[in-house]
């Protein structure tokens, strides 16, 4: 599992957002989103690049733990 700390999510839309996002590119994509640790764990074939700008691309701050 990849971790990715994630600034600015807030609520359970961010998390859907996000989700949805990765799952578009990787339907079998695992994604844990832990709000309070700012944190995202995928579990995917997607690289590490791929889902930093796949969240990037939905306006939050993202990078590797």
């Amino acid at each position: 599992m990849q971790v990715f700390t994630v600034e600015g999510m807030t609520c359970g839309h961010c998390v859907k957002a996000v989700t949805q996002a990765l799952q578009s590119q990787d339907p079998a994509a695992s994604v844990r989103v832990d709000l309070a640790a700012k944190e995202v764990g995928v579990e995917s074939k997607l690289s590490s690049e791929e889902v930093i700008r796949l969240i990037s691309a939905e306006g939050y701050a993202v990078k590797l733990a």
